[in-house]
């Protein structure tokens, strides 16, 4: 690195302008003079991973907390193993930056002219733009140092616009030549509401919630997103009514809040939120996205069901275009809108049965315990696995206090989120993990990255021995029959206690529930390393809130 302002400085200020602080990155030899001679230097902490899926998953948990994370990689061999994790970050709105390190300009004409090949090199040398043009929201390939800050500037406004990955390609003969710093900071570009659409759909929501004897919010994941809580409260305050979320907005706000009736999964919320839905004759939907892990096993009515997301606005046959999510809300908090308010419901649990210490632990069993040790301190986060089933019931008083991706779930996305949300979080939270055995296996190396950078998590893994949620996707009625499992979704049973002793942190294995109170004790004890428990269950022993799927 040379005195002279380069096209590697231009990128990490612009990073670290954003609030990155933490860079998630593999060793390539395309990308470490970068990564070496320019990250740490300007103020972004690298943090070695042990693999490229496990580097996206903890940009992506990193992001959800922190509005922006990073993973630096190496050409094509490292970027394209990255890929399930940049497109559930797509999927899911979590704005991502993949930076790849990339073979110099002679390199790849050399490779095209002669056929002489560079390693790494697929067909062209444009085969990584092109694969990531589908799942970003923007694909530069930094190539001129000229057009350098242009091209870097313009997929960090998307990203932080569109709350979506980004795909920055740095050649690495471009990392130290000379570029002009950077001017001014980066923002997000507004979303441009039309303003008789947005008139319109204001007045046609005021009507409906006057007209309404029993109406709902129904809060969804643009919220958090797009940073709109503050505004949501506010004309929660405003209107008195109850609210509900989705699974994946999930204590968006804290749900501790006298609003508050529950989370809506469809058959797998709880009694009183189905009931809710049912009686409500109106419900507006702020940022709500419909997806079949969102509205489990419910016919969603949309004649009285209302949709404002991103910048549309849905009800029956009413479609308004270019209608700002944010816009609306302020629009509805300055509008002179009445509508009935009834008491509020208590939000109510249900009271477990108790159990001795001695008795074996059942799926519904570890929620019912475990929900005794979760408070305001937590960050909870839920793998794809029959987890979402017991998490979705836990309280949360946290707001932003709960991680989960239930769009795109991918199993194994949670233990290895936890590293990037341990690094993100707020001093005083602790970051806890529900994952299924299965997923754990496919990420199990998190556990060497939180080890080496002292991250403390505690990692649940329900051990039941199969692809518990593939099954009751498939087939769920084996969890009452205790028919035979499909073939392909059993598992290799492994010692999860024991990888404690490979990784050098701490574990646990309960088979008890006398076993599970000395280990959380235990792990919440354990504040300089990952403490992961693993929870033994029966395997055909599945959350209460699943079991509608059974016959």
């Amino acid at each position: 690195m040379t005195d002279t302002y380069t096209v590697g400085n231009y990128l990490v200020d612009r990073l670290h302008q954003l609030g990155l602080q933490h860079l998630f990155s593999i060793a390539g030899d395309y990308s470490i003079e970068w990564v070496d001679n320019y990250v740490e230097q300007g103020g972004i902490q690298v943090i070695q991973e042990v693999n490229e899926l496990n580097g996206g998953y903890a940009a992506d948990g990193y992001a959800r907390l922190k509005g922006i994370g990073a993973l630096c990689v190496t050409y094509s061999a490292g970027s394209l193993s990255a890929t399930n994790a940049i497109a559930g970050a797509f999927v899911e709105k979590v704005p991502v930056v993949l930076i790849a390190g990339a073979p110099s300009i002679k390199k790849a004409l050399t490779f095209e002219q002669t056929g002489y090949s560079a390693h790494h090199f697929i067909t062209n040398h444009l085969t990584d733009l092109q694969v990531f043009e589908y799942i970003t929201a923007a694909a530069v390939r930094i190539d001129s140092p000229q057009i350098a800050p242009m091209q870097i500037d313009y997929a960090l406004t998307q990203c932080i616009t569109q709350r979506r990955p980004v795909y920055i390609e740095l050649l690495e003969d471009m990392v130290d030549l000379a570029c002009p710093q950077p001017l001014g900071t980066l923002t997000a570009a507004p979303v441009i509401s039309d303003p008789d659409s947005l008139s319109q759909t204001i007045a046609q929501i005021g009507e409906s919630l006057r007209q309404a004897s029993n109406p709902l919010l129904w809060i969804g994941i643009e919220i958090d997103r797009f940073g709109l809580q503050a505004e949501v409260e506010k004309l929660m305050q405003k209107l008195h009514i109850p609210y509900v979320t989705e699974f994946m907005s999930k204590a968006v706000l804290s749900e501790n809040d006298a609003q508050f009736a529950g989370v809506f999964d469809g058959r797998s919320s709880s009694p009183a939120v189905q009931e809710l839905m049912k009686k409500s004759d109106f419900a507006l939907g702020l940022g709500v996205w419909l997806t079949d892990i969102n509205d489990l096993g419910w016919p969603i009515d949309f004649a009285k069901t209302a949709f404002a997301s991103f910048d549309t606005f849905k009800f029956g046959a009413v479609f308004n275009a270019q209608v700002s999510l944010a816009d609306l809300i302020d629009g509805l908090l300055q509008a002179p809108i009445q509508c009935r308010s009834d008491p509020l419901p208590e939000y109510v649990f249900p009271e477990p049965v108790p159990g001795s210490l001695t008795d074996e632990i059942s799926y519904q069993g570890f929620y019912d315990f475990i929900r005794y040790y979760i408070d305001s301190n937590m960050t909870i986060g839920s793998d794809a696995s029959l987890n979402y089933f017991g998490s979705m019931l836990l309280k949360i008083g946290t707001p932003g206090g709960f991680i989960v991706q239930s769009s795109y779930s991918t199993i194994g996305y949670m233990a290895a989120a936890a590293t990037g949300a341990s690094l993100a979080k707020d001093a005083s939270q602790r970051v806890v993990v529900f994952s299924g055995d299965g997923g754990f296996q496919m990420t199990a190396q998190c556990l060497s990255t939180q080890t080496r950078f002292g991250l403390n998590p505690i990692i649940f893994v329900i051990d039941n021995g199969v692809y518990g949620v593939e099954q009751w996707l498939a087939d769920a009625s084996v969890f009452a029959t205790k028919k035979p499992f499909h073939k392909s979704c059993i598992l290799h049973r492994w010692n999860y206690s024991k990888l404690a002793d490979v990784f050098g942190c701490k574990g646990w294995e309960a088979r008890t529930y006398g076993d599970l109170k000395d280990a959380v004790i235990g792990a919440l004890a354990n504040l300089d390393s990952p403490s992961i428990i693993q929870v033994v269950v029966p395997s055909w022993s599945i959350p209460d809130n699943a079991r509608w799927k059974e016959n």
